[in-house]
C-alpha cells in the first residue's frame, strides 16, 4: 500500500463552480465568486474584512507592508516555523528576530518574547504551527504594553480555536494559507482578515497595484499584484461549505492515531492545551531518545513500506540564507531538537481507516524490530 503524507478532497461544490467560472468566462481576478468567497471567510473566522491574495506569503507581506513595517525595523516571529513567515518580513526590508519554542505545542514561547524587545521592534508574528494556538492573550498583553503590531500566521490554522476564538482573529490583521495541502485550498492562494476599515481598505490597494482612489493607472506607492483568480476563489468557496465536516475528520484521524502510537515507548504525540482546539492541519510526532532509531531512518523505513511522510521545520536561524545575510550566532534549543526528532505521518483530508491501520501498523513493526 501506498499512503501519501497528503491528498486533498476536492467537494462536488468546488468543481460546480469551477466549472460555472469558467462557462460564464470570470477566470481571472474579477467575478463573483471572489467577494463571495471573502464574504465567506470574514464570517466564518467572525471578522469585517477578508481579502483574497495570491499565497500565505503574499498576504503576510501585504499585512506588514500596510501597518508600516519597513527598513530598520524589527520583527519577532518563532524560529520554528515555514520560512515563509520569515521572507514575508524579509521582503520589506525589516529583520527577523527569533525566539524559540515550545517543547509540546511547537508554538512560540510566549514567555521568551519580552527579552527579544529592542527599541527598533515593531511587530510580533504569532505562527499557529500544525494547527494548534498560540497561546494569545499573554502575547497580546505585551503588544499592548509595548505598542506592537500583531500579525498572526494561520496559515495551518483554518477552524482552529484560542478561548473559542479563532485563530487569525484576535491579532491586528491575520493570514492564512489555501495552498494545496491546507484544510481549505484553491490550489495556490491566502487570506488577509482584519476589523480595522483602514488598513482594509490599504490592503486591497497594495494587493491589486496600488491604482489610486479615483485615478486607475496612477499610482502614488508601490502596489503588487498578489490578485487572486475567480477561479480559485470558486474553488475555495466551495471547499468552505464543507470546512465543519473537514474539520471533523482531522479530529477523527488524531484520535485514531492517539490510541495507537500512545502505546509505542518513544513517540511523542501532539497536545491540545486547555485554551485551544487543535484541528491537527498534520499530525506531527517527536521520536524521543527512547525510540531505537533516528528519526531519518524512521522515515526511511516507513518510506520502504510506501508510507510518505515530512521532517518537521528546520531551525530557521541556521537556515543558510539567514546565515548569509545576518551572520548571526544564537542558537534556539528547543527548535532544533524539534527539528531533528519531528515528522508528521499522513494527515490529507482523504485518509481512510484503511490507510491509518497500515500507518499504525508498519510504526509498530518498525518499532519493534
Amino acid at each position: 500500500m501506498n499512503v501519501p503524507v497528503n491528498e486533498p478532497v476536492i467537494t462536488p461544490a468546488a468543481k460546480k463552480y469551477v466549472a460555472d467560472a469558467m462557462e460564464t468566462g470570470w477566470v481571472s481576478s474579477g467575478g463573483p465568486y471572489l467577494e463571495k468567497f471573502e464574504k465567506a471567510f470574514a464570517e466564518y473566522v467572525g471578522v469585517k474584512h477578508a481579502i483574497a491574495v495570491t499565497s500565505g506569503t503574499a498576504a503576510l507581506h501585504i499585512a506588514l507592508l500596510s501597518v508600516k513595517i519597513g527598513a530598520g525595523d524589527e520583527v519577532i516571529v518563532p524560529d520554528f516555523t515555514m520560512i515563509a513567515s520569515v521572507f514575508a518580513i524579509i521582503y520589506t526590508g525589516a529583520t527577523p528576530i527569533f525566539v524559540d519554542i515550545e517543547s509540546d505545542t511547537y508554538n512560540i514561547d510566549v514567555t521568551k518574547i519580552e527579552a527579544a524587545i529592542t527599541k527598533k521592534t515593531k511587530a510580533i508574528m504569532p505562527v499557529h504551527i500544525y494547527g494548534h494556538s498560540v497561546d494569545m492573550d499573554p502575547l497580546l498583553a505585551i503588544a499592548k504594553k509595548r505598542g506592537l503590531k500583531v500579525i498572526e500566521d494561520a496559515a495551518e490554522a483554518h477552524g482552529a480555536l484560542y478561548n473559542e476564538k479563532q485563530c487569525g482573529s484576535m491579532g491586528d490583521i491575520g493570514c492564512f494559507s489555501f495552498y494545496g495541502n491546507k484544510i481549505i485550498t484553491t490550489g495556490e492562494g491566502g487570506m488577509i482578515v482584519t476589523n480595522d476599515d483602514g488598513l482594509a481598505e490599504h490592503m486591497r490597494r497594495l494587493k491589486d497595484l496600488s491604482h489610486m482612489p479615483g485615478r486607475r493607472f496612477w499610482h502614488d506607492e508601490v502596489g503588487y499584484n498578489y490578485r487572486m483568480t475567480n477561479l480559485q476563489a470558486a474553488l475555495g468557496l466551495g471547499q468552505m461549505e464543507s470546512i465543519t465536516d473537514f474539520l471533523r475528520h482531522k479530529d477523527w484521524m488524531a484520535g485514531e492515531y492517539g490510541k495507537r502510537l500512545g502505546k509505542i515507548k518513544g513517540i511523542q504525540l501532539p497536545v491540545t492545551k486547555k485554551y485551544a482546539k487543535n484541528v491537527h492541519w498534520m499530525y506531527g510526532i517527536l521520536l524521543t531518545e527512547e525510540f531505537p532509531m533516528t528519526r531519518d531512518a524512521f522515515r526511511a523505513a516507513l518510506k520502504e513500506k510506501g508510507v510518505d511522510t515530512r521532517d518537521f521545520f528546520p531551525s530557521s536561524a541556521k537556515q543558510p540564507i539567514i546565515q548569509k545575510l545576518y551572520h548571526r550566532s544564537e542558537r534556539f534549543p528547543v527548535s532544533e531538537k524539534v527539528a531533528n526528532q519531528g515528522c508528521y505521518l499522513p494527515s490529507g483530508l482523504a485518509l481512510t481507516q484503511e490507510q491509518i491501520n497500515y500507518v499504525c501498523d508498519s510504526i509498530e513493526s518498525i518499532a519493534k524490530a
